[in-house]
């Protein structure tokens, strides 16, 4: 890949990453990924499903792999470029997922902070209906 093409392709990847309406910056949302992740495989955070997760998973070990689909040694240009291509879309998936992450993250502590100040007043009291002692035999 020409390198007029990676920084292309790299200004596409920041364009991506830098085009939201929040307000939580591009190193919050990476320093998140590990929690996302430890979050998604313990099944807190629904929003990463199975299949997404096992998706990441496998662009990250294909990046790493000495193994690939298209070899450097052979097509130098195009074995570099489908690495590049992947990390790329590795790296917007991840930190895309990281900002809805962030917000689910704050959402869910908003609502434990909320139900600590209010608890419910009907907790702890028996429900109605299930009277000991009670029945037609």
């Amino acid at each position: 890949m020409r390198k007029e093409n990676r920084a292309a392709a790299g200004a596409a990847a920041w364009q991506v990453i830098q085009n939201t309406d929040s307000r939580i910056s591009v190193w919050q949302r990476l320093a998140a990924v590990p929690r996302m992740l430890w979050s998604g495989l313990r099944g807190r955070y629904p929003e990463l499903g199975r299949s997404k997760l096992i998706g990441m998973l496998l662009m990250a070990a294909y990046i790493v792999s000495p193994i690939d689909f298209v070899p450097e040694l052979f097509i130098p240009l195009l074995g570099l470029a489908d690495d590049v291509g992947i990390a790329v879309w590795l790296a917007t998936m991840a930190l895309g997922e990281s900002e809805r992450f962030l917000e689910w993250e704050r959402r869910n502590q908003a609502q434990q902070a909320f139900q600590q100040a209010n608890p419910d007043p009907r907790a702890g009291q028996p429900q109605e209906g299930h009277a000991s002692g009670a029945g037609g035999r």
